[in-house]
């Protein structure tokens, strides 16, 4: 494999690790990643790639979380078991309003919103409503501070949420996060759930592009595939301690701020330069 590729990898996998846990678009990044980063590969595979080496990331969700998401830990007494499954309903049925939207109109979806307007605008427009839901709940004491009070009305309206990251730019954390904040989870619960619910998420999303791609892959391309999520799964790790060590003293906005500066920068880059 030419050395070249397998740094333009690598760097992809270091965004993709980044951008995928904070709420601040991995596909706002990864189009101007891709802008600079040309990989020497068809178009079909590359849109296959962008969203396989998730799978990479989402391992370092199970290997971070792997006992608190274990109903059958024999450390865990029974009523903690019994929470741990309860947590697992709710994961799935947060994870269904965007799965039937995301099976039945991807490539619709693809087709409208792909592009670097709307990828701004979102980051803008989200960017706004973190400052404005941090704003909001500056005074406000949180109900929702544990996962045992998170109802599954809650867990469903946060899939609802969800929903709305399937528009590029939004970013699946980013939509997570805020719809749980404004329906009055704490930050460490609202991330957390995020973390959860991306579980299902990115194995069905690679799953469906993986199904469209076929498993014929070319011996450089497996290669590609393999650096790419080992990348992301160890850059993972760290983005994901940062954040919840983040927020244990600090709120969303700074995220805020950073998403509008994004959005500006995206449609200044595409109006001079393109």
């Amino acid at each position: 494999m030419d050395i070249v590729e397998f740094i333009k990898v690598i760097i992809i996998g270091i965004v993709e690790g980044i951008t995928e846990w904070l709420p601040i678009s991995s596909t706002g990044h990864m189009i101007l990643v891709d802008e600079f980063i040309k990989l020497s590969v068809s178009e079909a595979f590359k849109e296959m790639f962008l969203v396989v080496i998730q799978l990479g990331a989402i391992m370092a969700v199970v290997v971070l979380y792997f006992h608190k998401l274990n109903p059958f830990s024999l450390k865990k007494t029974v009523i903690q078991k019994k929470e741990t499954i309860s947590l697992w309903f709710k994961v799935a049925i947060a994870s269904i309003p965007a799965g039937i939207i995301g099976i039945l109109f991807d490539d619709a979806i693809d087709e409208l919103f792909y592009n670097y307007i709307t990828v701004a605008l979102t980051l803008i427009i989200y960017g706004i409503l973190f400052i404005l839901a941090e704003n909001r709940n500056k005074s406000k004491q949180l109900a929702i501070d544990d996962f045992s009070k998170l109802s599954y009305k809650t867990a469903l309206l946060i899939g609802v949420f969800q929903v709305l990251s399937l528009v590029p730019g939004t970013s699946r954390s980013g939509a997570t996060i805020l719809g749980a904040i404004f329906l009055g989870t704490t930050r460490f619960v609202a991330a957390e759930f995020s973390f959860f619910l991306a579980i299902p998420a990115m194995f069905g999303a690679s799953a469906v592009k993986i199904a469209k791609f076929g498993f014929d892959f070319s011996p450089t391309e497996a290669t590609l595939l393999a650096v790419g999520m080992v990348t992301a799964f160890v850059v993972s790790i760290i983005a994901i301690k940062f954040l919840v060590g983040y927020i244990k003293e600090n709120d969303f906005k700074a995220f805020g701020y950073y998403r509008i500066v994004l959005g500006a920068a995206v449609v200044l880059y595409f109006l001079l330069f393109k």
